[in-house]
């Protein structure tokens, strides 16, 4: 795709149509292998890529979030979702300001937000009976859309977690002649404001939102899993795995259970955080929770359903060398065995 006649047609549609792309972006195109980043959660090691994408959103979360015992809250109690909230707050204000390109980003940040000493310093910040309505990104250097997801494993015991998109809608919509294929629209989450991490600039890839998941437990794997959904992504993941460690549930039942959503954060595309923002809830929490939220502070509302991510994931029990798969309903999905 990214020399050849393929390239050289690309380039001819994107010059007809006004466009910039070329075909020298398209020859000086290439993609790495990167080592994986993770945190430990409960006694589990879950890992995510690195930036330029919002893996490590969910990692910040889960590091903020290890410090409440949540063992002792009901899954969906007003407790639960406010800390979840507040948590993810604290994170997206990081991941508007610092994420981008890895090579753009300054050298170390990664290893830095994810200490379990910011994650303290974040965590402090949490009011746990009242909304935060303003929120900054950190100090890490303290020294104190249309998406696809899929996992497989073989009877050897490898697995892989994989996502892919062509962003929103069916990408950009744009056909070069003949090759009957759409043009992704990444470029859109770069951030026009100067002097921004995520700031657009050549050869620079833009922050994106697609994040496949890993979990591994005493070295072994643990689960594959990822969870469809744009900027819901992070919160998904920490959700299924809460569900999960936190709240003893199966694979299954922690796609299953209803979610949340938090809508209102700044982005790394330069929108700002005003207010507290919106709590988004599925069907499926009780009256009560709702009232005992907006007392905090909350504000509260409903998304359609399309909104609350899309689930797929494989268990493995290394002690019986079997395999749970698990999918959800909120989106075309199986399960499937052979």
């Amino acid at each position: 795709f990214y020399k050849g006649e393929i390239a050289r047609r690309i380039d001819t549609f994107m010059r007809k149509n006004g466009g910039f792309l070329g075909y020298r972006d398209l020859a000086d195109h290439h993609s790495e292998w990167v080592e994986p980043v993770s945190v430990n959660y409960r006694g589990y090691d879950v890992w995510e890529l690195p930036p330029n994408g919002q893996g490590i959103c969910a990692l910040q979360m889960l590091n903020i979030l290890e410090g409440f015992d949540f063992k002792n809250m009901t899954f969906g109690s007003p407790e639960h979702i406010h800390l979840f909230v507040e948590a993810k707050k604290l994170a997206f204000e990081d991941r508007a300001k610092f994420y981008a390109d890895l090579e753009y980003m300054e050298p170390g940040i990664v290893t830095r937000l994810l200490s379990k000493a910011y994650a303290a310093e974040r965590r402090k910040l949490i009011d746990a009976n009242r909304a935060a309505r303003h929120v900054e990104a950190g100090n890490p250097n303290l020294k104190d859309g249309d998406t696809i997801y899929l996992t497989v494993a073989d009877g050897e015991g490898n697995m892989v977690s994989l996502i892919q998109s062509n962003f929103r809608g069916f990408g950009s919509g744009m056909v070069p002649d003949g090759l009957g294929f759409m043009l992704q629209d990444r470029g859109q989450l770069f951030t026009l404001e100067p002097g921004q991490a995520n700031t657009y600039a050549p050869h620079k890839r833009p922050f994106h939102t697609i994040i496949p998941a890993f979990v591994t437990k005493n070295g072994k794997p643990w689960m594959s899993f990822g969870v469809m959904g744009g900027s819901f992504q992070p919160l998904g993941h920490v959700e299924i795995l809460m569900n999960m460690i936190d709240f003893g549930m199966n694979a299954q039942e922690a796609g299953d259970a209803p979610r949340i959503d938090h809508q209102g954060s700044s982005e790394p595309t330069g929108e700002k955080m005003e207010g507290s923002g919106q709590i988004n809830l599925e069907n499926g929490f009780p009256y009560e929770t709702i009232r005992a939220l907006m007392r905090m502070g909350h504000k509260v509302g409903w998304a359609l359903p399309g909104s609350y991510g899309g689930y797929q994931a494989i268990r493995y029990d290394a002690a019986s060398g079997v395999y749970f798969g698990a999918s959800e309903s909120r989106k075309d999905g199986q399960a499937a065995g052979f």
